[in-house]
């Protein structure tokens, strides 16, 4: 159950790569610079060489704040450079008389209405509604943000039951870029699930789009029962944010009573 709760994952391992023959021409510059010996003159050990090595980590690290733990992209040491923004109608004029990256941007734009496209740089997301679909129960749309009940959950859920999720979220102004959906879960202070997904680029557009993720299983048992908090986030590839919320949700031995 990836999309709010799943099971705990192994940490990744780096394992460093070793060139025997470095070794060899270190282990024999080692016996030279001593004469051969395990001492020198002065009574002194010599001192052992020894080598550290390095890996890089395509998984990100963590950090804590206040208690709270977040994921954070691992940075490189060359930072991108992007090139300057402009606005849709900009990029369309760009290269008209190109047939083929013509034919591209009508595709890439869809059903665009050109004629209500503004002038602003940055494209604005706006999310509007979580939906939660199970066989055999009702849709449980949930507008953003959410609206916690008397115990001050956003929902329940029961355990051991399939479920997907079903975002609902309306592009303007200008192409996003990378849009990228984040999901934290914490039960009793204890980070259990951090899912991160791409969701794509997309063009702006009257009528919202729709996302659908995979179907998942709610963890089942005494112990996986209880109340869980979570943090959700989408960001696009600028890390420009356009939601970030915390709520609590609660998974019990039956369906809440609608």
């Amino acid at each position: 159950m990836s999309a709010i709760l799943g099971t705990f994952s192994p940490s990744s391992k780096c394992i460093p790569s070793f060139n025997p023959d470095m070794a060899k021409t270190e282990e024999e510059n080692h016996k030279n610079n001593n004469g051969g010996g395990g001492e020198t003159s002065d009574g002194h050990e010599t001192e052992k060489l020894s080598r550290e090595f390095s890996c890089t980590s395509v998984c990100s690290t963590e950090h804590e704040d206040n208690g709270e733990e977040e994921e954070t992209d691992v940075e490189t040491d060359r930072e991108l450079e992007l090139g300057p923004q402009f606005t849709l109608k900009e990029q369309l004029e760009k290269d008209k008389d190109d047939e083929s990256l013509r034919r591209w941007k009508e595709q890439l734009l869809g059903s665009v209405d050109l004629s209500a496209v503004g002038e602003t740089l940055e494209p604005d997301v706006q999310i509007l509604s979580l939906t939660i679909l199970s066989p055999d129960r009702p849709d449980l749309v949930l507008p953003i943000p959410f609206e916690p009940n008397a115990k001050g959950y956003a929902f329940s859920l029961k355990d051991g039951s399939r479920y997907h999720l079903k975002f609902s979220f309306r592009v303007s102004n200008n192409i996003v870029s990378g849009l990228k959906y984040t999901n934290t879960v914490w039960k009793t202070g204890v980070r259990v699930e951090n899912t991160k997904l791409m969701l794509g680029t997309f063009s702006p557009q009257q009528e919202p789009y729709t996302y659908e993720l995979e179907e998942e299983t709610t963890p089942s048992g005494m112990f996986a029962r209880g109340s869980y908090s979570a943090r959700t986030k989408f960001v696009d590839d600028d890390g420009k944010c356009y939601l970030d919320i915390n709520y609590f949700f609660e998974i019990r031995k039956e369906w809440p009573s609608s």
